[in-house]
């Protein structure tokens, strides 16, 4: 049973997607909050803390970014976080991306959208497809410059970690990744969840943005 907690200033979309959501076998709402600080102390009151998070961005009280930031901070299990927007290259996606948000989605999403971004991020998945990434992460450079990590950050990746870690910020998928080197899926997935653990970072989303950063990919 994956379990969602769902935080939106809006209580008629956290009860419309609460109620699209509890209709879905194996997925669970198991909470609701109207901005960052009820999100904090409403999860932090769960037993178990919940396996994604859909989180608005623009609300009162406490934003989305910064809730983000505090949910995904320490050494606590963490859970996934989508942010929900209102466009496709709002700003403040860029800080919820590097805050470690593990993806975002549009709140007119079709309700199969919706499921499928939960079902995918709770695998450990990022959601950002291939187009979104190309768009998102060359803004994300373009407007939002930071001083960039050491380059020895990337000597512990192997010449082939570093080539499918390119292809990743450039918008591939897994299936693209392994026709363009010409490896199975599964070894494709491999090097993937190594690229991920050498590196320390949670996810696709938060590679691809350190590769930008790094200046490893350029945006053009």
């Amino acid at each position: 049973m994956t379990t969602v907690f769902i935080v939106d200033d809006q209580a008629l979309v956290r009860e419309s997607f609460a109620s699209l959501l509890n209709a879905q076998p194996g997925l669970d709402v198991v909470g609701q909050a109207g901005d960052g600080i009820e999100a904090l102390a409403g999860i932090s009151a769960l037993a178990t803390r919940p396996d994604v998070v859909l989180m608005d961005i623009r609300m009162p009280v406490m934003d989305g970014i910064e809730a983000t930031r505090r949910l995904l901070e320490g050494d606590e299990a963490k859970p996934k976080v989508i942010v929900l927007t209102t466009f496709h290259l709002d700003d403040y996606v860029y800080e919820a991306l590097r805050a470690g948000a593990s993806g975002f989605l549009l709140k007119d999403a079709p309700s199969a959208e919706l499921i499928n971004a939960i079902e995918v991020v709770a695998a450990g998945e990022a959601l950002l497809s291939p187009a979104v990434t190309k768009r998102l992460i060359a803004n994300f450079v373009a407007t939002a410059p930071v001083p960039r990590p050491s380059p020895a950050r990337f000597d512990v990746l192997t010449e082939r970690e570093r080539e499918v870690l390119r292809l990743i910020a450039k918008g591939r998928s897994n299936p693209e990744i392994a026709a363009d080197l010409v490896l199975s899926a599964q070894t494709v997935k491999t090097y993937v969840g190594r690229i991920l653990a050498k590196l320390g970072v949670r996810d696709r989303a938060q590679a691809i943005v350190l590769a930008y950063e790094a200046g490893l990919v350029s945006p053009a």
